[in-house]
């Protein structure tokens, strides 16, 4: 069996050298690294993570659990996530959860039995009465907006400051008449509920009025779902001049569902979404929308997991929790 002591001696450097190019270590000369990856190949040396592992208590691998890993943002929170792990030389394994409560709570259990350093979990079905479930014995970040109160460190959007900020930019680009487009409303603390309330301040302030009839609930977060509310708008007789959607993707099927109905962007009806996903930008036309900052909040997550992973088996510090900046980016879709 090759050693590391072999690839230590045929690249002509310390095993300690080695160990740190395996670890992908940041401090290594590139011609270093090439000499050395070259002789792990030309030996065929494959690590022992086992016994790695044993000595050090780590895996170097962390739990990502999303709803929906083929919705546009998760996917582009997921490659945020990936890149801030990897400036710690931490590995993500990515875990879909159905948005569901049973989901999530299986994506607690299988962290623990494969043995993660950590999860960071993306929460839509676990509410305040979860909380109790949330003490697990291994490191825990939640991303969402469903429990603020509990044991585990918390990243979560600018929900309703973003709302009121994104209904706003109609507000001031001259919409007066503006509907909303957004999940179904529960009674729980959720991305639609804390988004609608953020909407009702913005038109408060404003002093324009709020119209139900200008309320279109879906109960699918999906570019399906917003063509459809946006066609059933501009079908209703209800005059709107401007449409804020709770998501991004619901705001790509409302330029979709409005163009079914002949309903001109942004010259007939001004659209913005939320989230600022990549594809948003490439829309016909550019969809307008709040920017959360991703990668602020990717790497405050990765962060707070970092820190608990060095606090395992201390006492447990009281629970840390960090709302993302975010900022209004203009586009075609409310253009003047």
């Amino acid at each position: 069996m090759v050693t590391i002591q072999d690839v230590a001696r045929a690249a002509g450097v310390s095993p300690m050298t080695v160990s740190h190019v395996i670890n992908e270590h940041p401090h290594v000369k590139a011609e270093t690294r090439e000499r050395v990856l070259r002789a792990i190949d030309e030996l065929d040396y494959r690590v022992n993570v086992a016994a790695r592992n044993l000595r050090t208590g780590r895996t170097g691998t962390i739990g990502l659990a999303v709803p929906e890993i083929d919705r546009p943002y998760y996917g582009q929170l997921a490659a945020e996530i990936i890149a801030a792990a990897a400036k710690r030389n931490l590995k993500v394994a990515i875990e879909q959860t159905g948005a569901s409560r049973e989901g999530e709570l299986a994506a607690l259990a299988l962290s623990r039995n494969l043995l993660y350093d950590g999860l960071i979990l993306s929460t839509v079905g676990l509410g305040p009465a979860d909380t109790d479930l949330l003490n697990v014995d291994y490191p825990v970040v939640i991303l969402g907006e469903r429990i603020f109160d509990g044991p585990v460190d918390h990243v979560a959007m600018p929900n309703s400051e973003g709302a009121r900020a994104a209904t706003a930019h109609l507000i001031e680009r001259g919409c007066r008449r503006i509907a909303l487009i957004d999940g179904l409303q529960r009674g729980e603390v959720d991305v639609s509920s804390l988004r609608h309330e953020g909407y009702r301040e913005a038109l408060e302030e404003a002093g324009l009025p709020f119209d139900p009839e200008l309320v279109a609930p879906i109960d699918a977060l999906t570019m399906e779902a917003g063509a459809a509310a946006a066609r059933r708008l501009a079908g209703s007789g209800a005059a709107f001049d401007g449409v804020f959607c709770v998501t991004d993707t619901v705001a790509i099927g409302a330029l979709r569902g409005l163009a079914d109905r002949g309903v001109r962007v942004p010259q007939d009806v001004k659209v913005i979404g939320f989230d600022n996903i990549a594809e948003g930008a490439y829309a016909v036309p550019s969809l307008s929308s709040i920017d959360p900052d991703h990668a602020l909040m990717a790497g405050t997550a990765i962060g707070f997991l970092v820190r608990r992973m060095a606090e395992k088996g201390q006492k447990k510090q009281v629970a840390r929790e960090f709302i993302s900046r975010f900022s209004v980016v203009a586009r075609e879709s409310t253009g003047r």
